[in-house]
């Protein structure tokens, strides 16, 4: 790290080069954390997880029992041991006595992405209902034919204030905040919808995964699906930069235009033969752009396309809104390309995925990183080779859902085992100090904001904390075995 520190002084780093390499190894270094502790107050699974989009400081839960809870993850309620474990304890929560509370299990839990004082909630109940952060109290509820298995807002939107909603039906309902109506159904899936995502890249496009196997695009301003992806479509590995494609046509353009003389013979020819000939080339042009028009979504050999075999479990749109991930029943994970429909052909291999429940995916804010609930573990998978980057194992019982927050570099998992853990980066930073022929590595732990001033004595990871002499009473510690330690004053 330090030696990046260095090249940024001396200009050797662009400043955006320098941030991304900063977190870049602040992902690599994520653990289970040891200095941060979420106290949960559910009696249930934890399903649905989110970090608010303004300002990446409240965490909301929804949970099995009925339950919603909202933490604050930068500011801890209190501290335990001599101050180095800091407990968030949750703000508020809202359950069963609340007035309208959901009765029975909370499936998702979403914020209203333009600020915080708004939540949403979707429930087994066939209920949605849209929360005060202030006042805790429901401000409108949406009822629904089923089961609700997945809510969404687009962080995009300017324009609407639209909740899509995954349920039992086959038809994907949006539900209007400002009004407090329907207003408009989406239908083309077979079975219910298990998992549904917006895109980052429009306001207007929404991504559907049903039980059906099926992943529908769609713009929600006109009726039927405009892209149905289908499995057996596959390209290999990313899309080629836009220069090559360039290039490409370039030659396609050449290469037209060398036999463009015999083609306009052949041509001259056909119409001399009979004059039927301009009403073929004219007609069989019509049918081009009529093909054009038409919906994939509308088409019978589209509309019956799978991608997965079984129920689409999860979906998650990257950052660029080029790609998108979805999970299934079949235990696959496939990365699409969105712009052309394809499968990637990424090969993650088999994993143990829920195939009872929907699952929460996350990916990392430069999107190299995927993270997936593999049953009672947390997988981190490269993008684009498939390996595993690495495992996180800390929870009892399956994991449901899990949230990156790209502000933080951290990670947040929920599980059947009723616990939110939090995965920080590592909270040692390390540098190689030259000793003469020797080098040692130093590490500084800083202390918790509330503490004041402390001194720390450290080397090797070792350290022993106390306050300032004068401010604290007479103790006595033991230095057997070490050597060569440090000081430093906050």
């Amino acid at each position: 790290m330090w030696k990046e520190v260095g090249d940024r002084e001396a200009g050797r780093i662009r400043p955006r080069s320098f941030a991304s390499r900063i977190r870049s190894h602040r992902v690599a270094s994520l653990q289970l954390s040891n200095r941060k502790d979420i106290v949960t107050p559910h009696r249930g699974a934890v399903n649905s997880l989110q970090v608010d989009l303004t300002e990446g400081r409240y965490l909301l839960s929804g949970a099995s029992d009925g339950s919603a809870a909202v933490y604050d993850v930068q500011c801890p309620t209190d501290y335990e041991g001599a101050g180095l474990v800091a407990k968030h304890r949750h703000l508020f929560v809202v359950d069963k006595q609340v007035e309208y509370g959901h009765k029975y299990a909370i499936s998702s839990a979403i914020w209203y992405p333009i600020d915080t004082g708004l939540f949403v909630t979707g429930s087994f109940d066939h209920y949605i209902n849209v929360w005060d952060t202030n006042t805790t109290q429901v401000v409108i509820n949406f009822k629904m034919p089923g089961k609700v298995y997945r809510t969404a807002m687009s962080s995009l939107a300017t324009s609407h204030m639209l909740i899509a909603a995954g349920t039992e039906d086959v038809q994907v309902r949006l539900c209007d905040i400002s009004s407090g109506a329907f207003t408009h159904t989406l239908s083309g899936h077979r079975d219910g919808i298990m998992s549904m995502d917006w895109s980052t890249s429009s306001e207007w496009v929404l991504v559907t995964g049903g039980c059906d196997g099926a992943i529908r695009f769609w713009d929600i301003r006109r009726a039927g699906s405009f892209l149905v992806l289908d499995q057996s479509q596959t390209q290999f590995g990313r899309r080629p930069p836009l220069l090559e494609k360039t290039f490409m046509k370039g030659l396609e353009t050449r290469a037209l235009s060398s036999g463009q003389s015999s083609a306009n013979g052949r041509a001259t020819q056909k119409k001399t033969n009979s004059g039927s000939g301009v009403k073929h080339l004219s007609s069989s042009r019509y049918l081009r752009k009529g093909a054009q028009r038409l919906h994939p979504g509308m088409m019978s050999s589209h509309s019956r396309a799978t991608a997965h075999y079984g129920a689409v479990t999860g979906l998650k749109v990257t950052a660029d809104g080029m790609y998108l991930l979805s999970a299934g029943s079949d235990s696959r994970l496939r990365l699409w390309d969105i712009e052309s429909g394809c499968n990637t052909l990424v090969n993650f291999g088999a994993m143990r995925l829920q195939t009872g429940k929907p699952i929460q995916l996350a990916v990392s804010d430069d999107s190299a990183l995927i993270y997936v609930p593999c049953m009672t573990s947390i997988k981190a998978l490269e993008m684009w080779s498939g390996r595993t980057s690495m495992t996180f194992r800390g929870h009892y019982e399956s994991v449901n859902c899990c949230w990156f927050s790209p502000q933080d570099q951290e990670l947040y998992t929920g599980s059947n085992d009723r616990q939110i853990l939090v995965w920080s980066p590592s909270v040692s930073y390390s540098e190689e100090v030259d000793d003469g022929n020797r080098k040692e590595q130093i590490s500084v732990v800083p202390p918790p904001p509330h503490l004041g001033r402390r001194s720390v004595l450290w080397r090797l990871g070792f350290f022993v904390e106390f306050r300032e002499i004068e401010t604290c009473k007479p103790f006595n510690f033991c230095l057997e075995g070490l050597e060569e330690f440090r000081r430093i004053q906050f």
